[in-house]
C-alpha cells in the first residue's frame, strides 16, 4: 500500500500548531505514561564514616527522622490512600486525554475551524470505560507474567528453605525470567500497535471494547509495515525529544548533589536550589512533554484514518462538534 508519511507527519503538526488547546490534552494523556523523565533517585550515598560512628546528619533532618519514625504507620495509610486516589485521577485524565486528541484531531483534519475544550472534554466523557476496558486487557499479558515470575522465585525460596540452595536455585532460573522478558517486550510491541488502532475505533467508528480490539487486528494485519514504520519514526521522534526535555534535569541535579555530598551534608543550600530550579522547570517541562504527546496522538489519528478511511465516523463528530 503506498502511505504518504510525509503527509501525515507534517498534517499532524500542522493540526497541533494550530489547535493549541491540543496541548492541553497531550499534558492530560501524558499523565499516565509513568513520566520516566523525572525519575531521579540519586542515591544518596553515605559518607563511609568508619565503624559504627553514624553519618554526621544535621540536626534538622536527624528530628525529621525521628517524627517520621513516631508515625510511621499513620503516614503509610495516608501515602497508601493518596496513592489510590491520584492513581483513579491519573488514569481517568489520560484517558479523556487520549480520546480528546483523537476526537480533536479528527475535527480539526475535517475541517473544523475551531476546537471547544469544554465540548471536547465532554463529548470524551461517554468513550472512557470503554478506553479503560482497553488499557486492562492491553496490561494483561505483563501482569501475568509479572505473578508467574513472582509465584515462581517465591515457591522456589520457600521450597528450597533460603541459604546457599537458594541462591543457586534463582540463577539457574534468571535465563527463563530473562527469556521471558525478552519474549514480552516483542509481543507487548505487536498488541500495542493493535490496541492503538482499537482506540480509534472506539472513538472513530464507536465500536464496544472486544469489536474494537478485531478492527484494530484488522487494520494491522492488513497494513503492517506503515503501521511499524510509523511506529518506529513516532518513537525516535518521542525518545529524542523527552531525551532534550530531560537533559535539563540532569543538569540541575547532578551539580547540586556534587555540591552537597562535597559539604559533607551540613550545607542544605544546594538542594533547596536544586528544588526551587526544578519546580520551575517542571511545568515547562509538562508543558512539552504535551505537545510531544499531542504530535504524536495526532499522527497515530491519522494514520488510522488514511489506512482505513471511515467515511462516516470523521464527519459524524464534526457535525457533532458544531451542533
Amino acid at each position: 500500500m503506498n502511505f504518504n508519511f510525509g503527509d501525515v507527519l507534517t498534517r499532524a503538526w500542522q493540526i497541533v500548531w494550530k489547535h493549541k488547546i491540543l496541548w492541553v490534552f497531550g499534558i492530560l494523556a501524558s499523565c499516565g505514561r509513568g513520566g520516566g523523565s523525572f525519575n531521579s533517585n540519586t542515591g544518596g550515598g553515605g559518607n563511609g564514616g568508619g565503624g559504627d560512628q553514624p553519618p554526621n546528619i544535621p540536626p534538622q533532618m536527624l528530628r525529621w527522622f525521628q517524627t517520621i519514625e513516631q508515625n510511621l504507620t499513620t503516614i503509610i495509610i495516608v501515602l497508601v490512600a493518596l496513592f489510590c486516589i491520584l492513581w483513579i485521577v491519573t488514569v481517568f485524565l489520560s484517558a479523556i486525554g487520549k480520546i480528546g486528541l483523537i476526537r480533536g484531531t479528527a475535527q480539526a483534519d475535517s475541517g473544523a475551524e475551531k476546537l471547544v475544550f469544554g465540548e471536547l472534554f465532554s463529548g470524551s466523557v461517554p468513550y472512557f470505560w470503554r478506553m479503560f476496558g482497553l488499557s486492562l486487557i492491553l496490561g494483561l499479558p505483563a501482569f501475568i507474567v509479572g505473578i508467574v515470575i513472582a509465584v515462581v522465585v517465591v515457591g522456589g525460596l520457600v521450597a528450597s528453605g533460603g541459604g546457599d540452595t537458594a541462591i543457586l536455585g534463582m540463577l539457574g532460573m534468571m535465563p527463563i525470567m530473562i527469556g521471558c522478558l525478552c519474549l514480552l517486550v516483542p509481543v507487548m510491541f505487536v498488541l500495542g500497535m493493535i490496541f492503538r488502532q482499537a482506540e480509534n475505533a472506539v472513538v472513530l467508528e464507536e465500536m464496544g471494547v472486544l469489536p474494537a480490539i478485531t478492527r484494530g487486528w484488522e487494520v494491522f494485519k492488513a497494513n503492517l509495515g506503515p503501521i511499524i514504520l510509523m511506529a518506529i519514526i513516532l518513537g525516535v521522534i518521542g525518545f529524542v525529544a523527552s531525551f532534550v526535555i530531560a537533559l535539563p534535569i540532569f543538569v540541575i541535579v547532578f551539580p547540586a548533589m556534587i555540591a552537597f555530598m562535597a559539604g559533607q551534608g551540613q550545607n542544605l543550600t544546594p538542594l533547596y536550589l536544586m528544588g526551587a530550579c526544578l519546580c520551575l522547570f517542571i511545568p515547562v517541562a509538562w508543558l512539552l512533554q504535551g505537545i510531544i504527546t499531542a504530535y504524536t496522538e495526532s499522527a497515530w489519528t491519522l494514520t488510522y484514518m488514511r489506512l482505513t478511511k471511515p467515511q462516516d465516523a470523521a464527519p459524524a463528530i464534526v457535525e457533532a462538534n458544531a451542533s
